[in-house]
């Protein structure tokens, strides 16, 4: 599976933690992310990640592109609800998209964990039924 990573910098160090507790997982799976939280998290961890520009560049722009192309299987975006981003437009669309093209996605560590325990179980694999063309 491909899984995008996606952090607000307030919670780029708690992608960064996530991803050292479940670096087991993540390490069989290819890793995509925006630019930053991908440095912080290759940096931490040693996963070797496929790194897009950073957020306010563009890098949200293009792991959408990638969801629309079926080319990402789930996507951790820990978002910030606290404070407004000039990029949260963009944020709508990325999550839109999601929906669109039946993306599990997590927005916070509660629901990041129980996604990335359903993967090392293999309840995932629904995946396959409803994107064959895979």
């Amino acid at each position: 599976m491909t899984i995008a990573l996606i952090a607000h910098d307030a919670k780029k160090e708690l992608m960064v933690q996530f991803c050292i507790a479940y670096c087991g997982i993540l390490s069989r799976h290819h890793i995509v992310s925006t630019g930053t939280t991908g440095k912080l998290v290759s940096e931490a961890t040693g996963l070797e990640i496929t790194k897009f520009l950073s957020g306010p560049q563009g890098g949200d722009q293009q792991i959408a592109s990638r969801i629309s192309y079926n080319e990402i299987d789930l996507l951790l975006f820990f978002r910030d609800p606290i404070s407004a981003k000039s990029g949260e437009p963009n944020e709508h669309t990325l999550l839109r998209l999601c929906d669109v093209h039946n993306i599990p996605v997590a927005t916070n560590i509660a629901t990041g964990e129980a996604l990335i325990h359903a993967l090392e179980r293999g309840d995932l694999d629904w995946r396959d039924i409803v994107k064959p063309n895979r």
